[in-house]
């Protein structure tokens, strides 16, 4: 076939076409091998993102162009997971970027190459479709990400940012983890036991620890707190509503505007005016001074418990 055939063919020119296509079906339509070849060469018009795998332009392949290789390299059926997925579904605080991870079946026998991070599984999720790309859902995704991850700081923060921006529960990702393999899930099971309890963050999951380590009663996170009349106070980072106590993780970087300070201001102020005793700590003194924290902790809870308990309630 003569180059202005192929050339016109839809495969390289129909509007939206994916740019990112098998070498064997430029071969299908007519392109020489060694015509591809030459195109892929230093300076040609395409390149070579995957052995096999082409795209159709020489500039910066995007991350779009990373998953439709991965996917073409782990063949019909395959599912992008891990971080790449995560990113897709719009969470932010990943880690990495580099290694797109695809699911495949169990029977295929698909190796890992380049960027492109193959596992074979007999649990090949359902997919949810973005840009046109299957993704695995998010608690998948997430647990597919944080077993493969060395760190807990990092492994807490993506799945804190799934449950806080709603993406799944802490309950689904336990499922996840669950019905997945065993291996590299300890530390992932660990980081969630805070997110389970209530926690919403890698600060929170320490003061969760740290309030543990104190041996006081047990109390609730993220909790929405009204005076009697049924008006709302606060939600404090940790409740005990046992002894009507608050304890406020308060960092730096959320008072850095002057509406963010003016609205712990005003949140502090109807602590006081319904009696609530309220503890305010620095996420850093979690992890530099537990034993500080642990004292103040308990001569909070000694000043709540002196006094009658006020009448407010938790939702």
């Amino acid at each position: 076939m003569r180059r202005g055939t192929w050339a016109s063919h839809p495969l390289l020119t129909a509007p939206g076409h994916p740019e990112v296509v098998r070498a064997a079906d430029l071969e299908e339509i007519g392109v020489p091998r060694r015509t591809i070849s030459r195109r892929c060469a230093a300076g040609g018009p395409w390149q070579s993102l995957l052995p096999g795998i082409v795209l159709t332009n020489n500039g910066e392949p995007s991350d779009e162009h990373r998953g439709r290789a991965a996917l073409l390299h782990g063949r019909a059926g395959a599912v992008l997971t891990g971080t790449y997925a995560l990113r897709c579904h719009g969470l932010e605080r990943l880690p990495g970027k580099d290694v797109v991870h695809v699911l495949i079946p169990a029977s295929r026998d698909v190796a890992d190459v380049g960027f492109v991070r193959v596992e074979r599984t007999n649990r090949l999720p359902r997919p949810h479709l973005k840009a046109g790309l299957p993704m695995a859902p998010v608690p998948r995704a997430v647990v597919d990400t944080v077993r493969r991850l060395t760190n807990v700081d990092e492994a807490q923060a993506v799945m804190a940012e799934a449950v806080q921006r709603r993406f799944c529960t802490p309950e689904m990702l336990a499922d996840e983890l669950g019905r997945g393999r065993t291996a590299g899930t300890a530390m992932p099971r660990r980081a969630l036991a805070p997110l389970l309890a209530g926690a919403r963050s890698v600060a929170e999951a320490d003061a969760w620890r740290v309030w543990r380590r104190s041996g006081l009663p047990a109390g609730r996170w993220n909790v929405p707190i009204h005076d009697a009349q049924g008006g709302y106070i606060a939600t404090p980072d940790f409740w005990c509503d046992e002894i009507a106590l608050a304890w406020e993780i308060d960092s730096f970087l959320h008072h850095t505007s002057l509406d963010d300070h003016r609205a712990t201001v005003a949140r502090n102020a109807r602590y006081v005016a319904a009696g609530i005793v309220v503890l305010q700590t620095l996420p850093s003194r979690l992890r530099t001074e537990p034993d500080k924290v642990v004292a103040e902790l308990r001569a909070a809870f000694r000043t709540a418990q002196a006094r009658p308990r006020p009448h407010v309630l938790a939702a």
